[in-house]
């Protein structure tokens, strides 16, 4: 395990945009803020969700596309720079009207509502690509 200690910063609660992608809000709070680490957790709920799964043998991302609304019970992730960009690594479960689920790495959804809570890092994380997995991690 590789780590190091951070100190936290600034905090922020944000009420998403409804119709706006859920992700896309995230990380275009990050670059107006200048935010480029920090660890975020929300609900809501969401429209029109693509979810990827990570073929670990095949190492790469496949799509799933939920058309249909679905409440955000759990959003947790982090923002970190990807290329420079800040990139919101944001994992969800998503519940239908019956109860059952859906989760995994969101890439795009349109809000319907959705709070957050966002605490920043007092130093940047950036991401870089790592061998054994194909995946772009935090270079610690």
């Amino acid at each position: 395990m590789r780590y190091r200690k951070v100190e936290q910063s600034r905090a922020f609660v944000a009420r998403l945009t409804h119709g706006a992608d859920w992700r896309a809000q995230i990380e275009r709070f990050a670059r107006e803020e200048g935010v480029e680490a920090a660890f975020f957790i929300g609900l809501g709920a969401v429209e029109d969700a693509e979810l990827y799964f990570y073929d670990q043998e095949r190492r790469r991302y496949v799509a799933e596309p939920f058309d249909e609304p679905l409440e955000v019970a759990a959003c947790i992730g982090n923002i970190s720079l990807l290329e420079g960009e800040p990139f919101a690594h944001t994992h969800v479960t998503l519940s239908r009207e019956d109860g059952s689920t859906v989760a995994g790495h969101l890439n795009e959804a349109r809000t319907f509502a959705g709070e957050l809570y966002c605490r920043e890092f007092a130093s940047p994380l950036d991401r870089k690509p790592d061998g054994p997995t194909g995946l772009d991690l935090w270079g610690l």
